[in-house]
């Protein structure tokens, strides 16, 4: 049986809750990133900031120069362990507004997964060549 972390990607770029926001949105917009973990130093999961989060950026009429990631993330984050089947997975990403799904292991972030992800898994495990 495929598990979650059979499609996660295990080099994940985080972020942390002190990284100015403008540093965040670039490394999204150069990584080609949806959304990015909010994690402490000891990986611990607190939240995401997805595009989404940062859209809200356009219609503030302040300057935002000095607020950071903490100011825009979401810290209300469905995650799943690793070891989930693909099919907890696959429900959560269609209940989710969020692309991406942390994966954990101990508590701690270990991987995350997308629906491109997803896909690409969906074909493994119905046999067909990628």
């Amino acid at each position: 049986m495929f598990k979650a972390s059979d499609v996660g990607k295990k080099m994940v770029i985080t972020t942390r809750p002190d990284t100015p926001i403008y540093d965040a949105i670039r490394l999204m917009a150069n990584r080609n990133l949806t959304a990015l973990a909010v994690v402490d130093a000891e990986l611990n999961l607190l939240g995401v900031l997805s595009e989404k989060n940062v859209l809200r950026l356009l219609y503030e009429t302040v300057d935002r120069a000095n607020q950071t990631v903490a100011d825009y993330m979401s810290d209300q984050v469905s995650s799943l362990d690793v070891n989930a089947s693909l099919i907890d997975l696959c429900d959560q990403l269609i209940e989710s507004d969020s692309r991406m799904i942390p994966l954990t292991e101990d508590g701690k972030l270990a991987a995350v997964a997308n629906r491109s992800d997803l896909i690409q898994g969906i074909l493994r495990v119905k046999g067909q060549a990628i």
